[in-house]
């Protein structure tokens, strides 16, 4: 019995866009894939700013956003992947970026001129 392999193109990311619940990813080919954010826990805990800061890698099969350090790849969606991090690296993860929030704060506030 022969096993009849068929490699598969994937297309080309050309437009990103997060919103407060839908990634939306736009293909060279013509299509949109949406996916839930919940999918994708590191864009849910982003900034709006931090959601828009991305851009793409592996000539244009995947994405990255460099402030919450997430990739994303056009296969993975297409095949319905939610993101494969555990919830150990999570975790620490949210808690590493919690700690650097509130130190970030506490500088602001005192290099803030209304202080």
């Amino acid at each position: 019995m022969s096993i009849l392999a068929v490699e598969i193109e994937i297309p080309e990311v050309v437009n990103v866009k997060v919103t407060e619940d839908t990634l939306k990813v736009d293909l060279i080919d013509g299509r949109t894939i949406s996916a839930p954010l919940e999918w994708f826990p590191r864009l849910v805990y982003a900034t709006s700013k931090e959601r828009n800061n991305w851009r793409l890698i592996g000539r244009g099969q995947g994405i990255h956003w460099e402030d919450v350090d997430e990739d994303i790849s056009v296969e993975g969606l297409l095949s319905g992947r939610p993101s494969g991090e555990s919830q150990a690296s999570f975790k620490k993860w949210l808690k590493q970026r919690q700690s650097c929030l509130s130190t970030h704060s506490i500088r602001r506030r005192a290099v803030s001129p209304l202080n």
